[in-house]
């Protein structure tokens, strides 16, 4: 499903070169849950940001579905990411003045889709995530909980067969945490969606089915 090889990372600051990975490869095989944790600064979200096409290494590569991401043209990155890849952020990037319903609506509407379907899979998703009452109610109204299932909601638009989360309960209490962890691994579970979440929270990664640790850019340790 999903192969890093080699990957390196070096980003310009200044004069000094920083190198957020070093030579890591990987490889995430279908339905699996892999959390990625490490300190600040490890390459964690650096290394998320390369599976999901966000970002292009300066060395190595990344496949998916046997498919060489340095190749796909940026159309057909743009509609890989859109139809294949759910993306949940720790800030969890919905517009303010969209109410919920239309926030999670938007990737379907961009995608081309007439309103009255879009609308009637956005309120699925919603369902789903125990949020029909809250469907009308922008983010202001929302509680940050609510905010990050609304998220799930948007990212699981196109039933992707990857979903990407980056710190998903960075901002949450731990009990709101725990409830949107359930609802990832459950997305896991029962729609055998691949799942890569980076987390500093070893009761967050006790969730997924195998921890990959980085340090300094580099795998220091992988579980058997």
């Amino acid at each position: 499903m999903i192969r890093a090889i080699n990957l390196h990372k070096i980003y310009q600051q200044g004069r000094s070169e920083i190198a957020a990975l070093a030579g890591v490869s990987l490889d995430i095989q279908k339905g699996e849950f892999v959390v990625i944790m490490g300190p600040s600064g490890s390459g964690k979200s650096t290394l998320l940001h390369l599976i999901g096409g966000l970002d292009r290494p300066t060395r190595g590569e990344v496949m998916i579905d046997g498919r060489i991401v340095s190749q796909i043209s940026d159309n057909e990155m743009t509609l890989l990411r859109r139809r294949h890849i759910g993306f949940v952020f720790q800030f969890f990037n919905l517009l303010p003045t969209l109410t919920a319903v239309e926030n999670v609506m938007l990737p379907l509407i961009l995608d081309g889709q007439s309103t009255g379907p879009a609308r009637s899979r956005a309120k699925l998703l919603l369902e789903r995530v125990g949020l029909t009452a809250r469907s009308d109610h922008l983010p202001e109204e929302l509680s940050g909980g609510e905010i990050q299932r609304i998220a799930i909601a948007r990212a699981l638009a196109f039933h992707p067969p990857i979903l990407l989360a980056d710190e998903p309960t960075g901002n949450l209490d731990s009990k709101t945490g725990e409830g949107i962890l359930q609802l990832i691994r459950r997305v896991n579970h029962e729609a055998g969606c691949t799942v890569v979440m980076v987390t500093h929270n070893r009761e967050a990664a006790e969730y997924g089915d195998r921890v990959i640790h980085l340090r300094d850019g580099a795998i220091e340790e992988e579980p058997s």
